[in-house]
């Protein structure tokens, strides 16, 4: 079967990947859909609706030269690997690994639309919790043998749980800033879409994975603060403090981790497999 069914699952997922480039064109703006386009609106000719083709093909600009960015190959490319590995890793169970394609599909999505807009859409999440949570109802023991039905239903609740007593404790941080320095802060590090990803973060990993799942967030995101911090301070002398940073990616790297690598993760810290 995995003669077959890798090389499939790469093709698959660079044709998803296109889809999610679609997607994150349109879904920050409107629910409603239409043909793949350039920025300026010009509607990019068939050949063109991959970002792989338009750049093999010389399509990536339109008439006005607006041009596509490395954006929609990349994002179709991470996707195809991600799919050729969950394939080489399915042990022949291609139902799960369909599964997990589309839970690999929702996280890039969310990522895209997140790191271009600072946006977690209702319209995306709300659709994802129901697909995840009706994956785990259908397909049980198949996702992790251990795992029950009932601990990816806690694993939503924990995720709500602990992000809304982070987005609480921004708003408390943000009104200490504000009067501390005189003027307003709108920005907030958690916003409402945060707490809303940690939710479905929960129902697709469970509880137990969750928690690891928020550790290595946590930890991504304090480098990556640092690196955003020490990035702005070598190239223009200067930070301005209270700067909001997206936060989106660094829940979804963790909710990766943990989705494809799972039992490693847990073997690192001599954790008992639940």
């Amino acid at each position: 079967m995995l003669n077959w069914f890798i090389p499939v699952a790469a093709l698959l997922g660079i044709l998803v990947g296109g889809v999610v480039n679609w997607l994150a064109d349109y879904l920050p703006y409107t629910a409603r859909l239409g043909a793949p386009r350039y920025s300026d609106g010009a509607p990019r000719p068939l050949s063109a609706w991959l970002g792989i083709s338009a750049f093999l093909v010389n399509q990536r600009s339109s008439a006005q030269g607006a041009s596509l960015s490395f954006r929609y190959p990349l994002t179709e490319l991470i996707t195809a690997a991600l799919f050729a590995y969950i394939a080489a890793q399915s042990g022949g169970n291609a139902l799960r690994a369909f599964f997990l394609m589309g839970n690999v599909a929702i996280l890039i999505l969310i990522t895209v639309i997140d790191l271009e807009h600072r946006m977690i859409l209702y319209l995306v999440i709300v659709p994802a919790c129901l697909y995840v949570l009706l994956g785990a109802a259908l397909l049980g023991e198949q996702l992790v043998p251990s795992l029950r039905f009932v601990d990816y239903l806690i694993g939503g609740a924990v995720g709500f749980g602990l992000f809304f007593l982070m987005f609480l404790g921004g708003i408390l941080f943000n009104y200490i800033a504000s009067n501390a320095r005189g003027e307003p802060i709108t920005e907030s590090a958690f916003g409402d879409g945060d707490v809303l990803l940690a939710t479905l973060a929960g129902f697709m990993l469970g509880w137990q994975a969750l928690l690891y799942a928020v550790l290595i967030a946590v930890f991504a995101g304090g480098f990556g603060a640092l690196l955003y911090l020490s990035l702005r301070l070598l190239l223009r002398g200067r930070y301005e403090w209270f700067t909001a940073l997206p936060y989106g990616q660094y829940i979804v790297l963790g909710t990766l981790i943990m989705l494809l690598w799972r039992v490693e993760v847990f073997l690192f810290f001599g954790v008992r497999l639940p």
